[in-house]
């Protein structure tokens, strides 16, 4: 029997297998390494994150982003969006350096036992271990608004289903959202020729500033210091100080997560959106650009049908009622982390999970959950950590947690070393639980 079985194998997943294996647990790693970036964002879009904010976590800090770009020879610069296909690139180098071998299959369960687990494959392979770490990203946790949700697949899809937008040339599309993933898809989507709105409640399209430079005078650092998570000191405490935010009381930890981080686009794709036809920024509202891009902001979906083939959408604005004819409705609306949609535990299962009010699981100090033995890192983690576990910004503090308290639980004390070749990085004890950034 393992001492734990891994279900996941993205930024969070891979961290905790490479703290894992260092400290000597006898653990196993299942799913599509990456499989996020690769397979659900279309080519062409940028990581949001500065490269330095972006790091996958080992315990020696030797398989940082910047280490993998400078042996490809790439861009890793403050300042400079990296594309994501550099980033998933980057992460199977991790995988393949810091974190034991992954078995690419999927799970299709994970089945409490009287002793630890029972984790079952999608060919029907069963392996036990003493303790599970589900890390599964955050495709479970699709959300598509209901109004539009039974359209149908021809009619309506949320932006992560999409590494390709080609099948969407030729039709009218209308981007739900006002958040970095409708805008970034919006722009790409208008620059293949796509005939493509945006629709958003919001009453006018935030966009982040191009951050300032990473060495500034102390002054200037003392009033806005940088963070993983962008500038200013209540970023950088969601940032770096997961565990003191942890302990504020969960209505206010629930209107953070909430709030915090609000839709907004990226400043480099802000002139790919905004563009007007002689290249200079239009007003807010329903105003068409060069790029063929309609804004429509302030506008509340009441209604969603088909008919003759197209999608009628009614909505309510500033101007009153309005109705929008389209062929696809593309909804990057996000995803929320309901306990109930993690669909690799059985119904029973997840009905037994203790749940914060806002549906996610609870968790405790060392991530895990009202089910001895069951941890769950990432996005559902949120609620319990701060807006950090959103990012990869999170995976550090989350690796050094989870196997501190997975080592507790099968009770292996002491560090023991594991050879990874000439690159192993140096053992570490997990005795404190401390924070691994």
């Amino acid at each position: 029997m393992h001492d734990l079985l891994i279900v996941g194998a993205g930024p969070y997943g891979l961290s905790i297998a490479a703290h894992a294996a260092a400290s000597g647990l006898d653990v196993r790693v299942f799913g599509r390494p990456m499989a996020s970036w690769r397979d659900h964002m279309p080519r062409g879009m940028f990581l949001k994150s500065e490269p330095w904010a972006s790091d996958l976590s080992d315990p020696g800090a030797r398989y940082g982003l910047a280490a993998y770009c400078a042996r490809e020879g790439l861009r890793a610069e403050h300042g400079v969006p990296l594309p994501v296909e550099h980033f998933a690139a980057y992460g199977l180098w991790f995988a393949e350096q810091a974190a034991p071998p992954v078995d690419e299959r999927l799970i299709r369960s994970v089945r409490p036992l009287t002793d630890g687990f029972a984790v079952t494959t999608a060919d029907g392979e069963t392996c036990h271990g003493r303790t599970v770490a589900l890390a599964v990203g955050v495709m479970p946790f699709v959300e598509i608004p209901s109004l539009v949700r039974n359209l149908g697949p021809d009619h309506v899809s949320h932006s992560s289903h999409h590494a390709d937008l080609g099948p969407l040339r030729d039709k009218d599309v209308t981007v739900l959202g006002a958040g970095q993933a409708a805008l970034e898809t919006a722009a790409l989507l208008a620059e293949q020729g796509t005939r493509v709105r945006v629709l958003a409640r919001a009453p006018q399209v935030r966009w982040n500033t191009l951050p300032p430079a990473l060495r500034r005078p102390w002054w200037q650092s003392a009033r806005a210091p940088h963070s993983g998570l962008g500038c200013g000191w209540r970023n950088w405490f969601y940032a770096e100080r997961p565990g003191l935010f942890r302990l504020l009381p969960e209505p206010t930890r629930a209107r953070v997560c909430a709030t915090a981080l609000g839709p907004a686009g990226a400043w480099w794709v802000r002139d790919r959106v905004e563009a007007g036809p002689c290249g200079t920024p239009t007003a807010a509202g329903a105003a068409r650009s060069a790029a063929a891009i309609e804004i429509v902001t302030g506008h509340r979906l009441t209604g969603a049908r088909r008919h003759d083939g197209q999608v009628l959408l009614s909505t309510h604005g500033p101007d009153g009622a309005a109705v929008f004819e389209t062929d696809h409705v593309l909804a990057a609306t996000g995803f929320r982390a309901l306990t109930h949609r993690i669909d690799v535990l059985d119904l029973d299962v997840r009905d037994t999970l203790r749940q914060l009010a806002d549906g996610a699981p609870y968790v405790d100090t060392a991530f895990e959950t009202s089910l001895p033995g069951l941890f769950v890192a990432g996005l559902p983690t949120a609620s319990s950590f701060g807006p950090a576990m959103r990012f990869v910004q999170g995976a550090g503090f989350t690796a050094a947690r989870l196997v501190a308290g997975v080592r507790r639980r099968v009770r292996r004390p002491g560090a023991v070393p594991v050879a990874r070749g000439a690159g192993a990085a140096a053992p570490v004890s997990y005795e404190s639980g401390a924070p691994g950034r």
